[in-house]
């Protein structure tokens, strides 16, 4: 795992420690951070929610219980890439209501 930017004192163990519905809601929180941050019009801070987006992504994505959804979790990623180069309110809706479907617990927490 590279050095964290963001999350700094956040370990892999302290992460892996967290619930699978958890993590997932974390990484939603920074896309929901965006979303706000592009409805202002603010890029700088859509980036920067971004970025801490993909540092969560990557941390729950080397967390070994969840080889269920690598495949789903890595297509989340190649997806946020996307959005980072070409943002899009719309495209960043759909991608953080699309990554709580990923688990159930999620999905009745954020609805």
């Amino acid at each position: 795992m590279y050095p964290l930017v963001y999350h700094r004192s956040l370990t892999t163990e302290k992460w892996f420690s967290y619930p699978r519905h958890q993590q997932l809601l974390m990484i939603a929180n920074e896309l929901n951070r965006s979303q706000n941050a592009l409805q202002k019009q603010d890029s700088n801070n859509a980036i920067h929610s971004w970025e801490r987006a993909f540092e969560l992504t990557d941390l729950t994505i080397s967390d070994p219980k969840n080889p269920s959804l690598l495949k789903e979790l890595l297509r989340f990623r190649e997806m946020l890439g996307e959005l980072f180069n070409q943002p899009d309110t719309r495209k960043n809706k759909i991608l953080m209501d699309t990554l709580v479907t990923l688990n159930s617990t999620a999905y009745v927490m954020m609805h």
